[in-house]
């Protein structure tokens, strides 16, 4: 089994940043592409972005493209979300996901394992 932990998550003011990690078991962790998703109240969940296998590719959704940066340290088993410029509308439970083993894809549907999510707040 693939069990994902986030942490780093809070209370921050608009304009702020917070960095989330996510600690996997997945192994290898090299072989599993990474997201981040996002879920706000009486929202749907959605994919804030995602890390390919090694980290040279990533992928964001526009409305944080810019402001938010995912990261991995394979050595760590950990994938990282560093949020700057963060805004009210960002205010979400943020969930750590990994795709099935050496999937190809980083995108939507790839993904098979969740965390079980850090919420951020962020105050206007």
């Amino acid at each position: 089994q693939v069990q994902l932990v986030e942490s780093g998550g809070g209370l921050v003011q608009a304009g702020g940043s917070l960095r989330l990690s996510c600690v996997a078991s997945a192994r290898p962790f090299g072989r599993y592409g990474m997201g981040w998703f996002r879920q706000a109240p009486g929202k749907e969940r959605e994919f804030v972005g995602g890390i390919n296998w090694s980290g040279s590719l990533t992928y964001y959704a526009d409305s944080v493209k810019g402001r938010f940066t995912i990261s991995r340290d394979n050595a760590k088993n950990t994938v990282y979300l560093q949020m700057n410029s963060l805004k009210p509308e960002d205010t979400a439970v943020y969930y750590c996901a990994a795709t099935a083993y050496s999937s190809n894809y980083y995108l939507p549907p790839a993904y098979n394992y969740w965390g079980q999510g850090t919420q951020v707040t962020v105050s206007s």
